[in-house]
């Protein structure tokens, strides 16, 4: 027996210490090669730190809890409504409205899946001893363009306002100045981008100023005298050709107008035409009598006497011959305006084609 059992100490010395020790090793790495791989697999849905959601720190956290976090924070950020103002006036497009869609499921997805790069070993360090990814995954929401573009077509519709040029008000007791009023026009583009960003929380405010910017009329009032630098009024009830130097009452003429059956057109026009010595084109109607549709040239025959000035096609102003100057003051002629020759002449040296008349 004392020889058995000293065979039996032979052979396991036999064996030597690195055998034992290289199973010992083998062992060792099987476990932990097994306990690397329990440590992955139990953080398979847990986000790496560093890393956030549209800013949102989920790193640490597993994806039940990150989930649970973005809704209270981002999700209930989202889904609060956009205001947009200009002055006084507001409009608001709610979540709803606008089909605010956040996908959590897919963010939460490339959250863990960016956690998961790398090999075990990397993962695993990185968990036991604090490391971290920094990375940020990027929002993934939908909403209605559409809705959009209806909001700002509402407040297109509601802030813009055409700019007005000034004009003048002629009246029988004179010339009115109409102020000029500025515009205002809405930039869509900026608004719809605007609406946009806030929609999906690209900014901290869900309020939104509408960018807008002002548009000058074509004349403004500053503007309207230089604009106007000849204007006629002819008031039939008195008799009284006004003439005005930019808008400002520069002399008052006495004159004939259109008789019964005949009278002189009211309204507003404007010089068409001028001639010195005109003849008289003689209208075709019936009160013409023969000389309907002739031309008689300047002369004694020609009623028309040393200015013409057209203001409606065929009707004028126009001087006489001095011996029908006691037809001034009544209604007389066939639809012209009479004048005597110098005020006539004068008249015609401030009046240039485009002046306007005013027949009250």
């Amino acid at each position: 027996m004392a020889a058995s059992s000293l065979g039996r100490r032979g052979a396991v010395a036999g064996l030597g210490f690195g055998p034992i020790a290289a199973i010992v090793v083998a062992i060792l790495a099987l476990a932990v090669a097994g306990g690397t791989y329990l440590y992955d697999h139990s953080r398979r849905d847990v986000i790496a730190n560093g890393i956030t959601i549209d800013g949102v720190a989920v790193g640490g956290m597993r994806e039940s809890a990150a989930r649970r976090k973005l809704e209270r924070s981002l999700i209930a950020r989202l889904t609060q409504h956009v205001t947009v103002r200009s002055g006084s006036h507001a409009w608001t497009l709610d979540a709803r409205q606008a089909h605010v869609s956040v996908d959590l499921t897919s963010m939460l997805g490339q959250a863990v899946s960016v956690s998961r790069e790398g090999s075990i070993v990397t993962r695993t360090v990185r968990g036991l001893f604090g490391g971290s990814v920094k990375r940020d995954i990027p929002l993934l929401v939908s909403y209605s363009h559409q809705a959009v573009r209806n909001l700002t077509a509402n407040v297109r519709a509601e802030v813009n306002r055409a700019p007005h040029d000034a004009t003048v008000q002629p009246s029988v007791t004179g010339l009115t100045s109409v102020p000029s009023q500025v515009g205002l026009t809405v930039d869509s583009a900026s608004l719809g981008a605007s609406i946009d960003r806030a929609l999906i929380g690209a900014t901290a405010s869900r309020t939104v100023t509408v960018p807008a910017h002002h548009v000058e009329p074509k004349v403004t009032t500053a503007q309207l005298a230089a604009k106007n630098p000849a204007f006629i009024v002819i008031d039939r009830a008195s008799f009284r050709l006004r003439f005005y130097d930019h808008l400002k009452l520069a002399k008052t003429y006495e004159i004939a107008v259109g008789m019964e059956g005949l009278e002189t057109p009211a309204g507003m026009y404007h010089i068409q035409w001028e001639q010195v010595n005109p003849p008289w084109y003689v209208p075709k109607k019936a009160w013409a009598g023969a000389l309907a549709g002739t031309v008689v040239p300047p002369g004694p025959a020609d009623p028309l006497k040393a200015r013409f000035m057209s203001f409606d096609g065929g009707a004028g102003i126009h001087g006489i011959d001095p011996s029908e100057y006691s037809s001034i003051g009544h209604d007389a002629s066939h639809g012209c305006v009479r004048m005597r020759i110098p005020d006539v002449i004068d008249l015609y040296a401030h009046t240039p084609v485009g002046t306007p008349v005013y027949i009250i």
